[in-house]
């Protein structure tokens, strides 16, 4: 288990006065011609059908190299025309980022975390971009700063700490640092003592390195070429790095990665390799890291399994025998041979275990809900952690010795500010140790948060988490923001933000779609948005804005939408399917290319995205559906609301010219004269922007964009 968890959460209300104000809107018409990427005659045909390609040039083909002038003129013209648009409204974009600003504390520091014979802990001072990274012996001492982000930061376009790992002797510190956004870390060693790095390890790493019991080597894994995390690796300090030991490296299946993690008793090192439906896992001990792997079970198709360790036994967290999960035990021994300890059942989703050594603490959902237990051992008893609101999102968060007197959790829900409690479980207490602070103010009494249940087209019902003004009106005269993901198992949690307070305090009731392809409602919700039921994830978003319309939150025209990534395909299926129902969508680095993605198995991730979209190489009947809803193939010479897509030149995950293909087939296609705005950033990747100000901006400029075509 991971041992320290890196979080940072961008918190963010608004003056009374700037509530009245109006933004004006921005029609294309009101601007300058837009660019407009050329045509060049390309095709290809696959499983009988040709499909013609006239923007692909945009893909450089010397990737991910990116030089060639014709693709960088035109990102930059489309750059200039997002300026130009933005222009008029630097005020209303500068009033929504200094009041998401206003309500966060600059000086903000995490609670202290106490690992070993230290506490650790990460803080913002006043002005700064990054965190800085603090620790104090638990006995009593001064400060202690051993690594400071912002520091790293200087001279950089973009910086991100990807992993933050102290040995277990206390005296180094193993980071991962993306400097360009291509999401390839370099691994560092440093010497805490005298704060003097001691070597770099490798400069294509990703993940958690994980520590030998003696801290004197980092098992840690490396990305390919292709991107894809494909071996795990041990190097002992001191050694050559060129020369590090190869423990595993997945050569049977290109579409598995690599990941490697800890046990919570910190005894196993774990080496798992795996896509998004199918995994397997092999341990050695974290005292003999080249000892021979163990397999605990082999890979079998859509058979998942993760594992902890605590008391001379494995506990398995697997969907082997039911969809939402069971529970077992194994002897290291015979790890193959399970014993049920909780078995599955059709309303609890067991999404997550650690072995402690007084509880095994169990993350679930239930009805859609968070759901915390303690698990004793010995009797089998289970004690639920207590909330009192009926709907929020809860976690265990950061808990990494193996025998803590508390337990870290993490808590909010839409009107309640992001709350870090310990749970005494000997008392069944829950201490406060930390709540959001706001410094320009918060109310929570003029908010309500509703949970409601709309049906979808096939008669599924879809839950949708509201926050809204508690003087909304639902007669159809309000705006609405409606925001979606829907893929990978990923749910969107009812939690707080008070940047979205920014459209709330604006009249918008702020909505967010729990569709299938998430794991809201249990894994079973996850499975009926892949693959050939991947349009329902589409229908549902669709139906659950027809359904807000018509329960009062705004009418057609006066609701705005917002997804990224696979969120932002989400986008690009909705304008197709019902353009009238938006006034104004948002699409974040937007994986909307997808048939053309998921035909190169060349490119980033696609290999293993085949068990979550389909493999169009090898089955035709993939291909006709992915070439029936993938967003860019179904531009269609019709009215499109109004848009604005981003995306990031150097963002391995969804590659740039997925945005920028999309973004001229709509200006060459659709028929209206609404704005159409594309951004890339030029030196940056999946993520945006680096920096907590950066990233804020970069929300008040969406924002800004939302007010302007809804006014």
């Amino acid at each position: 288990m991971f041992k320290l968890v890196i979080a940072a959460a961008l918190t963010g209300l608004i003056p009374t006065a700037t509530l009245a104000q109006k933004a004006p809107m921005t029609k294309a018409s009101d601007l300058p011609p837009p660019p407009k990427a050329e045509q060049r005659p390309y095709s290809y045909e696959r499983h009988g059908i040709r499909i013609e390609d006239p923007w692909a040039w945009l893909r450089d083909k010397d990737y991910p190299k990116v030089d060639d002038p014709d693709v960088l003129a035109y990102l930059k013209a489309e750059n200039a025309y997002f300026e130009a648009a933005m222009k008029p409204h630097e005020t209303l974009k500068e009033e929504l980022f200094q009041e998401m600003k206003g309500r966060i504390k600059e000086d903000d520091a995490s609670v202290p975390l106490k690992q070993g014979d230290y506490l650790y802990w990460s803080a913002f001072k006043k002005g700064t971009q990054y965190r800085d990274w603090y620790r104090k012996p638990v006995k009593g001492g001064p400060d202690q700063l051993i690594f400071s982000e912002n520091k790293e930061a200087e001279g950089k376009d973009y910086f991100r700490l990807g992993a933050f790992a102290v040995s277990p002797d206390g005296r180094k510190l193993a980071t991962l640092v993306d400097d360009d956004g291509s999401e390839r870390f370099k691994l560092v060693v440093r010497d805490l003592a005298s704060g003097k790095d001691l070597e770099t390890v490798t400069e294509v790493g990703i993940g958690n390195p994980v520590w030998t019991a003696d801290s004197t080597g980092l098992v840690f894994t490396e990305v390919n070429d292709q991107w894809r995390s494909y071996r795990a690796r041990y190097h002992r300090l001191g050694a050559d790095p060129a020369k590090a030991v190869t423990l595993y490296e997945e050569k049977a299946d290109i579409a598995f990665s690599v990941g490697v993690d800890r046990s919570t008793d910190d005894s196993l090192i774990f080496i798992s390799t795996g896509n998004n439906s199918s995994n397997e896992v092999r341990f050695v001990p974290a005292d003999n890291p080249t000892a021979p792997l163990t397999l605990i079970r082999p890979r079998k198709p859509d058979v998942q399994y993760e594992v902890d360790a605590a008391h001379g036994k494995l506990w398995i967290l697997t969907n082997d025998g039911h969809v939402n999960f069971r529970i077992a035990s194994a002897d290291p021994a015979k790890p193959a041979d399970w014993a049920e300890v909780v078995g599955g059942s059709d309303r609890t989703y067991l999404r997550g275990i650690t072995a402690h050594r007084d509880h095994l603490l169990i993350t679930s959902r239930v009805d859609g809900l968070d759901q915390l237990f303690l698990r004793d051992y010995r009797s089998g008893a289970q004690e639920r952690v207590p909330f009192a609101e009926a709907s929020y999102s809860a976690g265990f968060a950061g808990n990494p010795e193996y025998a803590p007197a508390s337990y870290r959790l993490s808590y909010s829900s839409m009107v309640t500010p992001a709350t870090v409690y310990d749970y005494h479980p000997k008392d069944d207490r829950l201490e406060v140790r930390k709540v959001q602070e706001i410094p320009s103010g918060y109310d929570p009494s003029k908010y309500v948060t509703e949970r409601m249940m709309i049906r979808a087209r096939d008669g599924k019902s879809v839950p949708v988490s509201i926050v809204r003004l508690k003087d909304f009106k639902k007669d159809g005269s309000g705006k609405l923001f409606v925001y979606g993901y829907g893929a990978y198992g990923y749910a969107i949690p009812p939690s707080f933000s008070t940047n979205r307070l920014s459209l709330v305090d604006r009249g918008f009731a702020f909505a967010i779609a729990h569709i299938r392809g998430g794991d809201d409602l249990g894994y079973q919700w996850f499975l009926d948005g892949k693959l050939k039921a991947r349009t329902n994830t589409f229908n549902d978003f669709v139906d659950v804005t027809r359904g807000l319309i018509a329960a009062g939150y705004a009418r057609p025209g006066r609701v705005a939408a917002q997804g990224g990534s696979a969120g932002g395909e989400l986008m690009g299926a909705a304008v197709n399917q019902a353009p009238e129902l938006f006034g104004a969508v948002v699409a974040d680095v937007p994986f909307v290319d997808v048939l053309n993605t998921m035909l190169d198995d060349t490119l980033p991730l696609t290999p293993g995205e085949w068990t979550e979209w389909g493999n169009p190489i090898t089955d035709p009947e993939a291909f006709k559906l992915l070439k029936s809803y993938s967003p860019y193939d179904n531009v269609e010479a019709k009215a499109y609301p109004p848009m604005l897509i981003t995306g990031g030149l150097n963002d391995p995950r969804v590659t740039y010219w997925e945005p920028a293909k999309w973004a001229a087939k709509l200006r060459a296609t659709k028929t209206d004269d609404n704005l159409l705005l594309l951004k890339i950033n030029m030196g940056a990747g999946h993520g945006g922007k680096s920096g907590r100000w950066n990233s804020l901006y970069e929300i008040a400029e969406a924002y800004t964009f939302v007010l302007t075509q809804i006014p």
